[in-house]
């Protein structure tokens, strides 16, 4: 493991960019894992030995995308305007959701899923509603749906003597659409005068409302760690080092022939302490934290 000097750490030699070691210590790499596995757990009077290093390269891989998956914590956030396609791109390393907020005057909005349809796809048709299809006999199909993904109010239709009339405006909002009839059929789960959103997976998009066109969207997300296939730049916080160790030894050891199994559950059991030391440990829970947090159990509540 090599030891940066203040030199190093703080002006990076001089070098470009200047930040590039700043918070670095807290992180071993991909490449430190591999060398330092191969030399301290595989050899011939270890349980793992005659092992390719390509083998412990692909295991060290896995570890990191399940602590990312599940314990790592450290959410990516990335921040787009939508345009009148109320499209929002994915990011090429997006795993699974966290928040979608609405960026407005300084404040987060959180916006909630749309569980009621999820995305829409439909087919070009003729002035007689049948289907076209080109030349190679596939259906024809728009770019995008025009399926509105608003959450609106029962009483929002041509039958409804409110339909068109004016509502209230606050900085510039007008909130009529959703206060008339909130409380008679109201759905509490999907209650929230925000934009909605669907997440379209196959095609790698979120599509929004239409109330959200123009809007400043903010996604935080869980990415895999493989920062785009770089080995060199894939790293794993030191509090999970031992993890990704016991987490390749079981690995190996679970797919080998011939391994007694009370060696494999013995490889099981250390991984998965390691992991919940680790969770305990990247938790936080600081004396002052927790003070803070009590500090309102006695507040009276009017």
């Amino acid at each position: 493991m090599a030891y940066l000097n203040d030199y190093q750490y703080y002006a990076n030699e001089d070098g470009t960019p200047k930040d590039k070691n700043w918070g670095s210590y807290q992180y071993v790499t991909l490449n430190e894992l591999v060398n330092n596995f191969m030399l301290m757990y595989q050899g011939n009077n270890e349980l793992i030995n005659n092992i390719t290093r390509y083998k412990v390269l692909f295991h060290a891989k896995r570890g990191i995308q399940e602590l990312n998956y599940d314990a790592m914590k450290e959410i990516k956030i990335l921040q787009l305007s939508l345009d009148d396609s109320l499209l929002f791109v994915l990011p090429h390393d997006y795993v699974n959701w966290v928040r979608v907020s609405m960026f407005q005057n300084g404040v987060l909005f959180p916006l909630t899923e749309n569980i009621q349809t999820q995305w829409a796809s439909t087919y070009l048709q003729d002035n007689d509603n049948n289907i076209l299809f080109d030349q190679n006999g596939n259906v024809l199909k728009p770019q995008d749906s025009p399926l509105d993904l608003s959450k609106k109010t029962i009483y929002l239709n041509n039958q409804s003597i409110y339909d068109g009339c004016e509502g209230y405006c606050v900085d510039g909002l007008w909130y009529f659409d959703f206060a008339i009839g909130g409380h008679f059929g109201l759905n509490t789960e999907t209650a929230n005068t925000n934009p909605t959103f669907s997440i379209n997976k196959q095609r790698g998009v979120i599509n929004f409302s239409s109330i959200a066109s123009g809007q400043s969207i903010v996604l935080e997300y869980v990415s895999d760690g493989m920062e785009q296939g770089n080995d060199a730049d894939i790293s794993v916080n030191k509090l999970f080092e031992e993890f990704i160790y016991a987490y390749i030894k079981y690995s190996i050891l679970n797919g080998k022939l011939g391994v007694q199994e009370y060696v494999v559950n013995r490889a099981r059991k250390d991984k998965s302490s390691l992991l919940r030391n680790a969770k305990i440990r990247l938790s936080n829970i600081h004396p002052g934290r927790l003070l803070m947090n009590m500090r309102g159990q006695a507040k009276w509540i009017k």
